[in-house]
């Protein structure tokens, strides 16, 4: 069990803090207005009304002994870089932040936080990758030029093996896993002996103008 604090709670702070509790973490959710306090104090381990840009009030919540804290508080651009300054300067290691614009996330980067979230930008990417080519069922931003996918094979897949597709020889692009629908179970890192079936599957991992590759070509 880990310890975490979630300050803001709009949709993301919200559905961040609950998911935790239910996964059986310590949460400690912050937000200044108290009706969202209300609304999450029974569903979190401790809610608190406060104003996280008061670094006092946020000393007196020990939260330097938290496992990891989340900003969520994106919409006040001064209100989001002055708390994460404040969870850095008081002793907080791991501090994740959200981000509404790209300078907003370059400043917090310089602050010292361990990821910048993009919510909306990365829900309308993964979306626009998802509307480019209809066989993306999921898409996962990964490193800066590589993403994972869950990809949906095309007919130039079916009853051919991993070995004989070649797809990190022709397209830089690796297998990670299979997830075989019926029955339901998931190989990873299969062997190059594995047949592609129709309800297959697969989780790649590669460079983007790989995997866009990938795409043309099997379209």
């Amino acid at each position: 069990m880990k310890q975490f604090v979630i300050i803001g709670l709009g949709n993301l702070g919200y559905y961040l803090s609950t998911h935790l509790y239910e996964k059986g973490h310590e949460v400690l959710s912050i937000d200044i207005n108290s009706n969202r306090i209300q609304e999450i104090k029974d569903k979190v381990g401790q809610a608190v009304v406060a104003d996280a840009t008061d670094r006092k009030v946020m000393e007196s919540l020990c939260l330097d002994q938290m496992d990891a804290a989340v900003v969520c508080t994106g919409s006040d651009l001064s209100a989001s870089i002055l708390i994460t300054f404040n969870l850095k300067d008081i002793g907080v290691e791991k501090v994740y932040a959200k981000a509404i614009s790209e300078p907003h996330g370059q400043i917090l980067n310089k602050i010292g936080v361990l990821e910048v979230i993009f919510p909306e930008k990365d829900q309308a990417i993964s979306l626009a990758e998802r509307l480019h080519n209809p066989n993306i069922l999921d898409y996962l931003p990964f490193i800066e030029g590589y993403s994972i996918i869950e990809f949906a094979p095309t007919a130039g897949f079916i009853g051919k093996n991993l070995k004989s597709l070649d797809l990190i020889n022709r397209f830089g692009v690796q297998v990670l896993g299979v997830k075989e629908i019926f029955p339901e179970r998931l190989n990873m890192i299969p062997t190059g002996t594995y047949v592609i079936k129709n309800n297959d599957r697969l989780i790649l991992l590669g460079q983007n103008d790989g995997l866009d590759a990938l795409h043309k070509k099997m379209a």
